[in-house]
């Protein structure tokens, strides 16, 4: 094989890296997953060293993924992260793994690899993979959701990420919705992550009833004809309405796509599609919201995708 064909990205690799696990992926050239690989996610919330432990784990995997690529094959690389990249320092932001914020997280990839990788919000590549090959595939203009302890969105269009000026399109978690409400991490109040997140029901949960119920708990407890669990999850599915109409009569997208634990709750598509429809701005909202297809699968192989 010549020099020119060997440099040709004819493999990916993508690795997700989430607060538990790191999962590796290598996809053939027609797509089809040759291995996957996992691991815990080293953590050590207090100490100095979290990073370091967390970056060297990362560079293990990759490392050890692409000594399976078939030699003489080119191969891109793309991570998928819990938060941004600064557009401006490089250093990584609004991470929920803290330990990696205001580290140049790519730059010391890239500089142990000796090469070029990609890197994107997680939320990002679980859009993309889903755009292109899960639930909202055929559909242009996508806005995925990952709806879990804490609340991320993406954009794909056309089958592409679109990062945005600042590299935080798709950053709906943090749009604050409610001056009045409960303080979010990031510093504002009432954020959609703290209305329509499982953490974020669940804290407020806590402060109206002293209960700790978990969202799924709460839910059950609504199933049940529990009066409190009742209120709460009526509140939450009139949030979801509220948040995902308003997106929707800014974006219009073609489809919304859900992902992460929170959407495996049947009444978001039922009794909370209804919601959307009553606070979007038209008279007739056709915008499918679709339940993922590829689960927990879907960061890993989005990540593959955007690499270089």
């Amino acid at each position: 094989m010549n020099s020119t064909n060997s440099m040709d990205p004819t493999y990916r690799l993508g690795i997700d890296l989430g607060g538990t696990k790191i999962e590796a992926i290598l996809l053939d050239p027609d797509g089809r997953s040759l291995l996957r690989e996992r691991m815990a996610t080293p953590r050590d919330p207090d100490g100095p060293a979290e990073y370091e432990k967390i970056r060297d784990a990362v560079h293990a995997l990759t490392r050890s993924t692409l000594d399976k690529v078939p030699n003489g094959q080119g191969c891109t690389i793309g991570i998928g992260i819990p938060g941004t990249i600064n557009d401006r320092s490089g250093r990584v932001q609004n991470a929920n793994t803290t330990g990696l914020i205001g580290h140049p997280f790519q730059a010391d990839l890239e500089r142990l690899l000796g090469r070029p990788i990609a890197m994107e919000n997680d939320a990002n590549c679980f859009t993309l993979a889903e755009a292109r090959d899960g639930a909202a595939k055929g559909y242009h203009l996508v806005f995925g959701i990952i709806l879990g302890t804490g609340c991320g969105g993406g954009i794909s269009i056309g089958g592409h990420i679109h990062t945005g000026r600042h590299r935080i399109g798709g950053e709906w978690g943090h749009f604050a919705v409610d001056p009045a409400g409960m303080r979010c991490y990031c510093g504002n109040r009432g954020c959609v992550e703290t209305k329509i997140s499982g953490g974020g029901v669940a804290r407020s949960f806590f402060e109206h009833t002293g209960r700790r119920l978990t969202l799924e708990q709460i839910t059950d407890g609504y199933r049940q004809g529990d009066a409190a669990c009742t209120t709460a999850f009526e509140q939450f599915l009139d949030d979801f309405g509220r948040c995902l109409g308003g997106l929707i009569s800014i974006l219009d997208p073609d489809a919304v796509v859900l992902g992460g634990g929170v959407s495996n709750i049947d009444e978001l598509y039922t009794l909370g599609l209804k919601q959307v429809r009553r606070y979007a701005f038209h008279e007739r909202v056709e915008t499918p919201i679709l339940k993922h297809r590829l689960g927990d699968s879907a960061g890993v192989i989005g990540a593959a995708w955007i690499g270089k």
